[in-house]
């Protein structure tokens, strides 16, 4: 904004005083202040649009750490508390649950009893035995005769028992088989000898024999 102001220079005077007058004279009357006021409130306004000023962002983040830090130290106490106050709650571990839900405890099932299981019955020949034989050749050589006595063990008497015997070479190869049923009865607990019973014929080269028990009748 200009302001013009009409004067006549002094030929006596420099510029300088010159412009010294002429402030001196402007700036005095009331007229030209009162028209310098309009002027100074809007230089005054433009200055403070100008300068920095702290914006709401700003001014919320110099105050948002020390409140966040605050809630944060709030919140780590209040999760120490909770865990003290659980640890403290749970109950110890016992070596075996003594209020456990009696329907829950696995019920041993009863002793069942095999079932009976009927033995076998016995077999005559497990209380017969031969407890001493021999042999000879009976009818020019050809035939053999052998005497061995029976015990029987049993609790009741056998009959019917029929012998098997093998005989042999010297060197042990076998020659002949014959096998002889003997009609007669053996009382239980007791022994019996039987002396040149005819079993068969036999091979000339068999030196040994042996006889054993097949079967046998319970009466």
């Amino acid at each position: 904004m200009a302001f013009f102001v009409r004067g006549t220079a002094s030929p006596g005077l420099t510029d300088e005083g010159a412009a010294m007058r002429i402030a001196g004279w402007s700036f005095g009357k009331p007229e030209a202040r009162l028209a310098l006021l309009p002027a100074i409130a809007i230089v005054g306004c433009t200055t403070w649009l100008m300068l920095p000023q702290a914006s709401d962002a700003e001014s919320r983040s110099t105050v948002t750490p020390p409140e966040v830090a605050h809630l944060s130290q709030d919140a780590s106490r209040a999760d120490d508390t909770a865990a003290t106050q659980a640890t403290l709650s749970k109950p110890a571990p016992s070596a075996a649950p003594t209020d456990a839900n009696p329907a829950t405890i696995a019920v041993a099932p009863p002793d069942v009893a095999p079932p009976e299981t009927t033995a076998p019955p016995r077999s005559p020949l497990d209380g017969l035995k031969i407890v001493s034989q021999s042999w000879r050749r009976g009818g020019l050589g050809s035939k053999a005769l052998v005497t061995f006595t029976l015990r029987n063990t049993n609790d009741y008497a056998v009959k019917d028992i029929e012998i098997a015997c093998t005989f042999t070479r010297r060197d042990g190869s076998r020659l002949t088989d014959r096998r002889r049923v003997i009609p007669d009865t053996v009382n239980m607990k007791s022994r019996k000898r039987y002396a040149g019973v005819l079993v068969g014929f036999v091979n000339v080269n068999a030196n040994k024999a042996k006889c054993s028990l097949v079967t046998a009748s319970r009466i």
